[in-house]
């Protein structure tokens, strides 16, 4: 594909890409169909979670696995800010093998779990193993698939909530692109501490921009995913190394390991990691809306771009004005958990017209079946 094409769904589905594209492309239109989701759903959730984030002794664990779990990431410390209760993000990878380093038996748990397909083992799992584990337990299951285990073992359970995204959003393809997104923006919305007429008007506000960003920055992906990069690595800093980790997990995903991709904090990156840096390097660094963050990200910029070591040093973010990055949007005064979504676009777009490039088909890049959409071979062993 040349830099300058730009396939249609069509296109797409000759090479192998239909549902991916489709699925990154149907992103805003499901961020507002769920604002009208969480409407409806509004007097029930608050109804289910009541005082809960009120009280310090109270624990809310964001968990998930992969990208599940990078929701996780981007979303706790935004919520911690907010409340008394105890806010982490805890992978269901790490939960299942140390528990004991995680859960107290004493401290009245809230387990919010993501799922695209609701039914990875580790998943359902984590479930069982809190509700063994902890005397005082809820469950919220944020999940896409309304066939899933999580939500076919919640159904009739007092203790269990189960809050579906759009329909579409249970992505048919390999990758994760519009089930993660739904699932952050429910998330934000649901724990946000704002009144609610305030958190479906940002959700709607941000279903806007993702229709401008779409289009804004097709040109500029198309160029870039033409260019022979060798690896890349993501730098975010904030709720948005989250976001680093899954660009960089997305492009590992749809080029099949080809090009490695690598994920760090801009501080973090001079720690090591910069021995990395090669003419054939790609460097995208995820700018915050934050004034301190960004300054700490300009300097490394600064400094990538003196050396000229890197192949290439990318810049996206909000467009803040005096200050110029390579790829940006104008957005309103908004938290950078809530912005992530948007820069996801455009990590996911980048994948999917790199897997292309390379000879790929984005919606399948395992066609041996080494790696699946929904993780198998999984054996749970008991605790304890």
């Amino acid at each position: 594909m040349h830099a300058n094409s730009s396939p249609d769904a069509s296109n797409w589905q000759q090479l192998g890409g239909g549902h991916t594209h489709a699925e990154i492309e149907q992103q805003p239109a499901l961020w507002a169909e769920l604002a009208d989701i969480l409407e409806r759903e509004q007097p029930a959730l608050t109804a289910f979670i009541g005082d809960w984030l009120r009280d310090p002794l109270n624990r809310v664990i964001f968990t998930g696995a992969g990208s599940s779990g990078f929701v996780a990431e981007m979303v706790a410390d935004r919520i911690n800010a907010q409340w008394p209760a105890d806010v982490r993000a805890i992978h269901t990878t790490s939960l299942l093998t140390h528990p004991d380093g995680y859960l107290m038996r004493d401290r009245p748990t809230l387990l919010v779990s993501f799922g695209r397909s609701g039914s990875s083992p580790e998943s359902v799992a984590a479930v069982d193993l809190v509700r063994a584990s902890v005397a005082t337990t809820r469950f919220l299951d944020i999940t896409c698939n309304a066939e899933g285990e999580l939500a076919r073992r919640g159904r009739d359970r007092d203790d269990t909530f189960t809050l579906l995204m759009p329909a579409a959003s249970c992505d048919r393809a390999f990758a994760m692109t519009s089930s993660l997104t739904c699932m952050l923006l429910a998330a934000l919305a649901t724990f946000d501490s704002a009144a609610w007429s305030q958190r479906l008007a940002q959700l709607r506000s941000v279903a806007t921009l993702g229709r401008d960003a779409l289009v804004q920055w097709e040109v500029a992906v198309a160029k870039l995913a033409a260019q022979p990069h060798a690896r890349v690595i993501y730098l975010g800093s904030g709720p948005l190394e989250g976001w680093s980790r899954e660009a960089a997990l997305k492009l590992l995903e749809l080029t099949a390991g080809r090009v490695p991709a690598f994920a760090n904090t801009p501080l973090g990156f001079r720690h090591g990691p910069k021995s990395l840096l090669d003419g054939d390097t790609l460097v995208v660094v995820v700018r915050s809306a934050q004034s301190l963050a960004r300054r700490y990200e300009q300097d490394l910029l600064d400094e990538l771009r003196r050396d000229g070591v890197a192949g290439q040093v990318l810049s996206i973010g909000p467009q803040v004005d005096g200050e110029s990055d390579d790829v940006t949007l104008r957005v309103p005064m908004l938290p950078d958990a809530w912005l992530a979504p948007l820069w996801l676009t455009f990590a996911q777009r980048y994948a999917l017209w790199r897997s292309a490039a390379l000879g790929f088909t984005p919606d399948n890049p395992f066609p041996d079946g080494t790696v699946n959409r929904v993780v198998q071979g999984v054996t749970i062993h008991g605790h304890g």
